[in-house]
């Protein structure tokens, strides 16, 4: 995995407004929102993002590979390099790898590929992790039957909720990186690290919270195109579903920060 990489802060008029809230003692919801309205082009990037859209594409197809007849040759056939029988690290490992083979020599590498490979790990080791008994010590069958759960309309929105959210956040802290920091200390918007660490989770709560729009979509999005394409739901049928789960996560937020104080 790369490192995100962030430089100097825009000073264009939305920029301004967003440093403007941060230093003006605005919520999260309110700098999410500008925040947003700041990036909007690199947020409406994300669904033509090769990283972002093979993240998206390998949580649909662990669930699926898992209720196959044998998980790992269905692993091996979405890029996974996995033993016969893989635990969860491994498996979240190989999906990390596999989201780096599809951007060979840096070719499509980006900050939002790379923050989308970061939430879908994060997601797999939280959502799946959180089922089993510990990450060590767990069997490769307990490990196969928690992704297979995941092959729900049901249980893939809650897979897919908790990455949007973790990937919108990302996104939102990568284009805040710059300015937060700066409003640490005395006499500044956060006068300790720990006033600064309990805005960064509110942020992370309004977009978890945000999330829920996306959780039904994608559960139904799911299980009907895995229907229609006999399983076989093809980038480019993931690279829709992502641009439409962005627009209403995003639109989420907006709202969120107009029915807000």
């Amino acid at each position: 995995m790369g490192h995100v990489r962030t430089g100097p802060l825009p000073r264009t008029r939305k920029w301004v407004r967003v440093v403007g809230l941060v230093t003006g003692g605005a919520g999260a919801p309110q700098v999410a929102t500008a925040t947003l309205n700041a990036a909007d082009q690199a947020f409406a990037r994300a669904a033509n993002d090769v990283g972002v859209v093979e993240a998206v594409w390998l949580l649909m197809q662990l669930p699926l590979a898992a209720r196959s007849d044998d998980f790992a040759a269905a692993l091996h056939g979405c890029g996974l390099d996995v033993s016969d029988s893989p635990g969860l690290l491994e498996v979240v490992g190989a999906t990390a790898d596999a989201i780096d083979a599809r951007m060979p020599n840096c070719k499509g590498r980006t900050d939002l590929g790379e923050m989308a490979q970061t939430a879908a790990t994060e997601t797999l080791t939280r959502v799946v992790g959180g089922r089993l008994n510990g990450l060590f010590g767990t069997g490769p069958q307990e490990v196969r039957a928690e992704f297979a759960r995941l092959a729900t309309p049901k249980q893939f929105g809650i897979l897919a909720r908790d990455f949007f959210a973790g990937f919108v956040n990302k996104c939102l802290g990568y284009h805040l990186s710059k300015a937060l920091p700066e409003q640490v200390g005395e006499g500044k918007r956060f006068r300790t690290l720990a006033q600064h660490a309990e805005f960064t989770r509110a942020l992370d709560q309004h977009c978890r919270e945000a999330a829920v729009r996306v959780e039904e979509y994608a559960g139904d999005w799911f299980s009907k195109h895995n229907w229609q394409t006999g399983g076989q739901i093809s980038r480019a049928d993931v690279a829709a579903f992502t641009a439409y789960a962005m627009t209403k996560l995003t639109g989420e937020l907006r709202r969120g920060a107009a029915d807000g104080p």
